[in-house]
């Protein structure tokens, strides 16, 4: 196991806004992603603290970051302008931190739609590609693709980690838009699992062979587009 050396991190989004980080870089790091947490568990939900520490193995540094309403301890999540300002201090604060790694960027479900956001609306600096855990394409029982309108406004590639029972990308949904999206899209939709990757009681598959697919095609992705 690859020991990742854990950094405490304070991220300035404002003149008056600050917010938590925590930057694992393991020796001899290929890539740097910078994750943000879904809309109601931070940083530090077992989630993302396990997925720092797989990347970690596999040799990619994480700078895990919290939305102010998180770090106030709230619930209701911030309006998208804030979230945006802190999905951009996030990834500038993690190419001061480790400027030689290349950068990608997104992350669980809202913090990943969030990351999408602001790179359609003005490209995120030195971000190579977003990845998404669970894409929220619609609430569940309301499919829809309209919150993935603004996805045809980003230009750099883009890889989808997808539960194939995810109650909030329906397929039928989901699978047309990353057609639209084209040769920047790619979906890996993983069998049985849900918005949260977690299999049902009596599935083939186990959570575990389900984080392994995760990371396997994560890491495989990164490193195709960081030697493209």
């Amino acid at each position: 196991m690859i020991a990742a050396e854990l950094q405490s991190v304070h991220i300035h989004v404002g003149a008056t806004t600050r917010v938590s980080g925590i930057l694992s870089c393991p020796p001899r790091s290929k890539a740097c992603y910078v994750l943000a947490h879904g809309a109601g568990a931070g940083m530090l939900h077992p989630f993302m603290v396990r997925l720092a520490e797989d990347l970690a193995a596999l040799r990619i540094a994480t700078l895990r970051y919290q939305f102010p309403y998180m770090e106030k301890g709230g619930r209701r999540p911030d309006p998208p302008a804030v979230c945006h300002a802190t999905v951009r201090a996030a990834v500038a604060a993690a190419h001061e931190l480790v400027p030689e790694l290349p950068l990608f960027a997104g992350g669980k479900s809202f913090g990943g739609r969030m990351t999408s956001q602001a790179q359609a609306a003005n490209p995120l600096p030195h971000v190579r590609g977003l990845i998404f855990l669970g894409f929220p394409l619609h609430p569940p029982k309301e499919p829809s693709d309209t919150r993935g309108e603004h996805l045809a406004k980003v230009h750099i590639p883009m890889l989808f980690l997808q539960g194939a029972r995810d109650e909030f990308a329906q397929r039928a949904w989901l699978d047309p838009l990353i057609t639209r999206l084209g040769n920047l899209a790619t979906l890996s939709v993983l069998p049985d699992a849900d918005h949260s990757f977690h299999v049902r009681a009596r599935s083939t598959f186990t959570d575990g062979q389900i984080q392994a697919d995760l990371l396997n095609v994560l890491a495989g992705w990164v490193e195709t587009v960081t030697s493209a």
